[in-house]
């Protein structure tokens, strides 16, 4: 699998503050740097100009949904080959994966321990 970069920058794209406190905090105990934003539009910014080696995303947020989010980074060449973890508690998310055939995408489902994250980070990134 091509690899998007060798950062070990996570970014995560989510709008509930004391999650993202949380998310700081297990990306940090895994070796990794966090990236927090709580705005998908903000964060499609951040990632045009300085592009993380993996995104955690929520899906139920606003201005744009996490399947919105979705469609436009894949949508921009430079910004397809970014890994993306479904990071959500949303019962939609298993059916739109069913439909969704991307390499470079996989689920983390809320709440979430420090060895299922690690675990999924780390099909994606390699260890720091």
């Amino acid at each position: 699998m091509q690899r998007w970069n060798v950062t070990h920058k996570i970014m995560v794209v989510e709008d509930d503050l004391p999650i993202l406190d949380m998310m700081d905090l297990l990306i940090r105990r895994l070796g990794y740097e966090p990236v927090l934003v709580a705005d998908g539009l903000r964060a499609l910014e951040i990632i045009r100009t300085d592009p993380p080696g993996l995104i955690l995303l929520d899906i139920m947020m606003a201005p744009i949904d996490g399947w919105k989010f979705l469609g436009i980074l894949r949508g921009e060449e430079r910004m397809q080959k970014i890994p993306v973890l479904i990071f959500s508690a949303a019962p939609e998310v298993e059916e739109m994966m069913g439909q969704i055939h991307d390499p470079l995408l996989g689920v983390l489902h809320k709440p979430v321990s420090l060895s299922e994250m690690k675990d999924a980070i780390r099909k994606f990134l390699p260890p720091t």
